[in-house]
């Protein structure tokens, strides 16, 4: 490899973190073309993962450093959601965590291509839904090398009362709610009024009413449409006529609203 090329790779090498992958649409808006690929993979510095995404030659990619890469190269918006989110942050370090698996949340429309499909199929759980938009009660959390997208607290227990009672049990969820005393109340309203689930928005605020939190007191519930209608979360359960829905006997029995 020539002067040029060798200091073009250098260039590239340099340009990205360890850990993390390139992918090959957005190396061709770089100007690395694809046959230029073809001769990096053939003068092994870089090595194919599958179709489209390559990786430094014997380079180890944790499932962050192929979500940095569809992040930050692709432009999507799957993030790191709901317990996983939580616990990263220091919310949930009193719950089971699923140390194998990290849950993902994005868009409807944005499927994650085949080779990270492939290659991390086993590392973590994807829900797609559009019931928050893409740009709010997100943050940047650094990860050392990087820094990815990840939900903030408030928006990981709407996350996770989304997954509920399904996929994440309630009275879980009513636990972390306990333990979320410093939300910050205009963070919570932004997300309340822009949320399109009913059953989520319903829950939240039974949770963060029976939590007693100072912040639910600047909450502005009016502003937020909660539909109509009664709602059964779960079979059997006890009806809550604030809020018009049917819970868990246990989590009812905990009500201390008088209610």
């Amino acid at each position: 490899m020539n002067t040029e090329k060798s200091s073009k790779i250098n260039q590239l090498l340099r340009s990205q973190p360890y850990g993390t992958i390139f992918t090959s649409s957005w190396l061709v808006e770089r100007g690395y073309s694809l046959d230029l690929q073809k001769q990096y993979k053939k003068s092994n510095w870089l090595e194919s993962i599958g179709s489209g995404a390559m990786k430094r030659t014997g380079d180890d990619i944790p499932l962050e450093g192929a979500l940095f890469a569809l992040q930050h190269q692709l432009g999507m918006h799957i993030h790191i959601g709901a317990k996983s989110a939580l616990g990263l942050q220091g919310k949930a370090h009193y719950l089971k965590l699923n140390a194998s698996r990290t849950s993902l949340f994005g868009p409807l429309k944005e499927n994650p291509p085949k080779w990270f499909r492939d290659q991390w199929k086993d590392k973590y759980s994807l829900t797609q839904s559009d019931f928050l938009p893409v740009d709010i009660g997100v943050t940047d959390f650094d990860f050392g090398a990087y820094k990815l997208k990840i939900s903030t607290p408030a928006r990981a227990i709407m996350e996770c009362l989304y997954l509920a009672p399904e996929k994440q049990p309630l009275m879980e969820c009513y636990e972390i709610m306990e333990g979320l005393n410093n939300l910050r109340p205009n963070s919570v309203q932004q997300l309340l009024e822009n949320c399109n689930s009913i059953k989520v928005k319903r829950l939240f605020l039974f949770m963060a009413e029976k939590a007693a939190h100072q912040w639910f007191r600047y909450i502005n519930t009016e502003s937020v449409d909660l539909g109509k209608g009664k709602r059964s979360i779960v079979p059997n359960g006890v009806f809550d006529q604030k809020y018009q829905i049917t819970l868990p006997k246990e989590l009812k029995k905990k009500d201390e609203r008088g209610i």
